[in-house]
């Protein structure tokens, strides 16, 4: 770690999620060495993401797939995929859209920053839906000739959303193509084929998160014909996504992660050990006098916290505020300005630690952390 000593930057231990304003998440040794194998040779880059992506598409057991370089890359790309399709000029046109299909339809509540990734692309986002539900006419009447897909962001869907499956059926129905960003919710495995399998177009997600691969990577998987559309847009072909650039390095190392992941003993595995973290955590915190501290396979709905991947036992801890004269702020900043620095989510009543960011060892430096912050 000495280039952050170098720099002065405090490293700090991640019990928090895989965000990337905190480095997305450390890297399985396989993929390190993969990437620093792709790193001494010379590539067709084009061949490599083909062959990738065949290669990914078939383990994840969906029709294709292309690797970009982040999610929200790839909710630009195949946003650009549904309004250019392979039409070469039109690749070349856009982001303006004149003559195209233009407008992309998100339910109203699940507007959010990545909204500005279906602008990048020169599309137009259209919200549909209340302030508080969406019904099916609300949709139905969203859908135009200038519609070019529908974006669904599963990290920012309330229950009253309209479920997703009647998005897809009311979508397909008109001959709009529905995209999913999942970006977050992986693991487990079977995420890259969910939605695929639901009916959904095109699915994306994050390689440098759930997946530990490069934290500049990204799957779009679905649909042979936009997935083929996403490349034509993307580099290293000059389209709207030409800045979007993937290297050699981050292909190979998320082939890696994808083919290390796609063995249930892999899984299993991993799953196990974020078992133990998170009954390491709560063994050491169910000490601490008015502490209270026990798993949750996902963050209660009253959190407010994007979509987690289903079955990650996440410690969850709250404390008598009338014994321990802390607000969660307080309790938050401290463990960020400590030493070592802790960075831990925000629920309404308490904080939630995060096992699978953490690394063997830190487990048990969280829990003393968070002791010594609460104890007496």
């Amino acid at each position: 770690m000495k280039v952050y000593q170098r720099l002065g930057v405090k490293k700090r231990i991640n019990a928090a999620a895989n965000g990337t304003s905190i480095g997305g998440s450390i890297m399985l040794p396989e993929v390190v060495a993969a990437m620093r194998e792709a790193g001494r040779s010379y590539v067709s880059i084009p061949e490599l993401l083909e062959k990738a992506g065949n290669r990914i598409a078939g383990l994840a057991g969906v029709e294709a797939c292309f690797v970009t370089n982040g999610a929200a890359a790839g909710v630009a790309l195949s946003v650009a995929a549904c309004m250019a399709g392979s039409s070469n000029a039109r690749v070349h046109q856009l982001p303006d859209t004149d003559g195209m299909k233009d407008e992309v339809i998100v339910q109203r509540m699940q507007i959010n920053f990545y909204e500005l990734m279906i602008r990048l692309a020169g599309a137009r986002v259209v919200s549909v839906g209340l302030a508080n539900r969406v019904y099916t006419w609300h949709l139905e009447a969203a859908f135009s000739p200038q519609t070019a897909a529908v974006v669904d962001f599963p990290a920012y869907s309330p229950p009253t959303d309209l479920p997703l499956d009647q998005v897809i059926e009311l979508a397909h129905d008109r001959g709009v193509p529905v995209i999913v960003d999942a970006a977050a919710e992986f693991p487990p495995f079977s995420i890259l084929s969910h939605y695929w399998k639901a009916g959904a177009d095109l699915t994306i997600v994050s390689g440098g998160k759930g997946l530990r691969g490069p934290q500049s990577s990204g799957l779009i998987l679905g649909r042979k014909d936009l997935v083929e559309a996403c490349a034509m847009s993307s580099s290293p072909n000059h389209g709207v996504g030409r800045p979007m650039k993937v290297g050699k390095e981050e292909i190979a190392g998320l082939l890696t992660a994808v083919e290390l992941w796609s063995s249930p003993d892999f899984e299993r595995e991993m799953f196990d050990g974020y078992r133990r973290r998170s009954d390491t955590m709560i063994e050491i915190l169910s000490q601490v006098s008015g502490v209270r501290a026990w798993k949750g396979e996902s963050p209660p709905a009253s959190t407010g916290l994007a979509v987690h991947p289903d079955g990650l036992p996440f410690t969850l801890v709250e404390w008598d505020t009338e014994r321990i004269a802390k607000s969660v702020g307080q309790v938050m900043a401290e463990l960020w300005e400590g030493d070592p620095s802790i960075i831990v989510a925000e629920t309404p009543s308490g904080i939630l630690l995060h096992p699978a960011t953490l690394e063997p060892g830190e487990a048990e430096i969280v829990a003393e952390r968070v002791s010594a912050v609460l104890g007496p």
